[in-house]
């Protein structure tokens, strides 16, 4: 039985949030984080993506290109405020819900008997009703297409892509579309005039498993739209983490520390709301050649501090010898133990 998967994704949610709660922001180019000199853009509203402003962008670079942008600080409890009520309509759909940030998530939907455009329509309208803010939702049989679907018609998009219409679909795509080809690889091919997917499937084998090592037979299947990754369900008995992939490839450390920081803020404050205190910090990156590294610390006491967590999760990422630029960053923390547990060793 062909799976049924959805993929959901908040449209520039942490401007979006900011837009909902002070309404004389609505229309204006808001952006959200930059504001230092060494500030990074979080993301921003559609009106400050005309001016060319994006997400992962130095504060001062996008202050040139929108100089009327109306900057906000980052406001991480209210954002992670709103995910919880997103994501609480997301598993009243299913259980299995892959959370893959803070506003986006991979619903695999196979066993339920309605349709995925009414499961879609449905959440649309539920996040729409709780939140006053929209989401775009992709539909299909497998995460990269899913994922591609969502995208397909931002914002408040949605999008079906069954299996009669791939690879035809795909073909005149950008090959910047297919996850897993980093900027490196981009320009080489773009350099020998490998623009499109189609481009891309026309290449030798030879040349193609060459540049892409042991990725190339996924990669040749993704162009395919061939993805049998499975939805795996967040645990979170164990640990609690947040990762992201980056929108281009880097090896600048203090990029990388600004996302720890962020994911510091998210994992302290779901620590404090749950009620629990972690001993292990862990991060974990990977990079442009797919291969991951993690390093740990586990520390003599237990803590839900950002501080902490961030102070110590910036120093393992200085002790990991890197080589190459690096495509994803993840923090998390395990070792977890019930906070009212933990005050009663201490009596």
């Amino acid at each position: 039985m062909s799976r049924k998967i959805i993929h959901v994704d908040m449209d520039a949610f942490f401007a979006s949030v900011e837009q909902v709660d002070n309404p004389s922001l609505k229309g204006k180019p808001v952006i959200v984080g930059g504001r230092t000199s060494k500030g990074v853009v979080c993301t921003c509203s559609y009106e400050a993506r005309k001016y060319g402003v994006k997400s992962a962008m130095p504060g001062f670079i996008a202050a040139k290109k929108c100089p009327n942008g109306i900057f906000l600080p980052v406001r991480y409890w209210r954002y992670k405020e709103v995910s919880n009520q997103v994501f609480d309509i997301l598993y009243n759909v299913t259980d299995i819900v892959e959370p893959l940030s803070i506003d986006e998530a991979y619903l695999d939907v196979s066993n339920i008997t309605t349709s995925p455009i009414d499961i879609g329509h449905y959440i649309k309208s539920e996040v729409f009703k709780k939140t006053r803010l929209t989401i775009s939702v992709g539909i299909s049989h497998n995460k990269f297409l899913a994922k591609l679907a969502s995208d397909w018609n931002k914002p408040n998009g949605i999008k079906v892509i069954n299996e009669e219409m791939v690879p035809e679909i795909l073909k005149p795509l950008s090959i910047k579309i297919v996850y897993g080809i980093g900027k490196k690889s981009i320009d080489k091919l773009n350099n020998i005039g490998v623009y499109t997917v189609n481009d891309l499937l026309k290449l030798p084998k030879d040349y193609f498993i060459d540049l892409f090592k042991n990725q190339s037979w996924e990669l040749y299947n993704r162009l395919l739209g061939i993805d049998n990754r499975p939805v795996h369900p967040n645990r979170r008995t164990k640990s609690l983490g947040r990762e992201t992939t980056l929108s281009s490839n880097t090896d600048d450390i203090e990029y990388l520390m600004h996302f720890l920081s962020l994911f510091s803020k998210d994992i302290s404050y779901t620590l404090k709301k749950q009620y629990i205190l972690s001993k292990t910090i862990t991060i974990k990156i990977k990079t442009s050649d797919f291969f991951s590294h993690t390093k740990s610390k586990t520390i003599h006491h237990y803590t839900d501090s950002y501080d902490e967590i961030y102070s110590i999760a910036c120093n393992l990422l200085k002790e990991i010898n890197i080589n190459d630029d690096i495509r994803l960053i993840g923090l998390s923390v395990s070792n977890l133990s019930d906070k009212k547990i933990e005050q009663l060793t201490f009596l």
